[in-house]
């Protein structure tokens, strides 16, 4: 267990993800928004759609090492079957092994934050404990913010943007995750006139125009319990 102390308040992203699937996976006009509000707030490299691909992470990683690696996109976990299990990038899936993950090139600093915002990224069984989460950990990421149930990707957009805002002021990873939760349940990230507000210090963020949302309270557990840090909490 690597227990070292890295400071990553001030550190790039890279943020990668995709919109758009093969006809099985749904569209997620959320990933491009949550992508740009962390490229916004932390800098770093942007890949979207036709550039996140296994080859374009695994490059980038070798080119400049990112301590942070956020990947919106679709997951599945599926209980006994870890082979049919996948984390879909825009020209594959990739499958839950353990190969397969340590092919990506996340220890090579390592990664101190791989945020893997997708649905039952932390889902696990005795097959494959913590799902892609554990598999990660164990190919040297120090820790994994991932999923335990399906995620909505337009209204994670909010946990995401003020988990960010928060990394940027608390030294610790865990108490940014908490203060980010703890911002959702008191009921300061909500949506407005179709725009997204995660931060009094922040402006509002345009969501997709065919969402139409008037006015939605995001204090609800559903849209920000499901993710948990697993690893080291620092």
């Amino acid at each position: 267990v690597n227990t070292d102390y890295v400071n990553i308040q001030e550190s790039p992203v890279l943020a990668m993800g995709a919109t758009e699937f093969p006809a099985s996976l749904s569209h997620l006009p959320g990933v491009e928004i949550e992508l740009g509000t962390i490229y916004q707030l932390r800098g770093g490299a942007l890949a979207l759609d036709q550039k996140f691909t296994i080859n374009g992470l695994t490059e980038q990683q070798r080119q400049q090492a990112f301590r942070i690696v956020h990947l919106g996109t679709h997951a599945k976990f599926k209980s006994g079957s870890p082979e049919k299990s996948f984390i879909h990038f825009h020209d594959q899936p990739l499958r839950l092994n353990r190969a397969a993950i340590q092919g990506l090139g996340l220890n090579n600093l390592p990664v101190e934050l791989l945020v893997l915002s997708a649905c039952e990224t932390a889902l696990g069984d005795l097959e494959a404990e913590l799902g892609f989460a554990g598999s990660a950990y164990q190919a040297g990421v120090k820790s994994v913010l991932a999923s335990l149930w399906d995620v909505n990707d337009t209204r994670t957009v909010g946990l995401m943007a003020r988990l960010y805002d928060e990394l940027a002021k608390v030294p610790i990873k865990a108490e940014a995750l908490r203060q980010a939760q703890l911002a959702m349940l008191n009921g300061e990230v909500y949506i407005q006139d179709n725009q997204l507000f995660y931060s009094p210090q922040q402006s509002g963020i345009a969501l997709d125009p065919d969402q139409k949302i008037s006015k939605e309270d995001l204090s609800h557990p559903h849209y920000w319990s499901s993710f948990t840090l697993i690893g080291s909490p620092w």
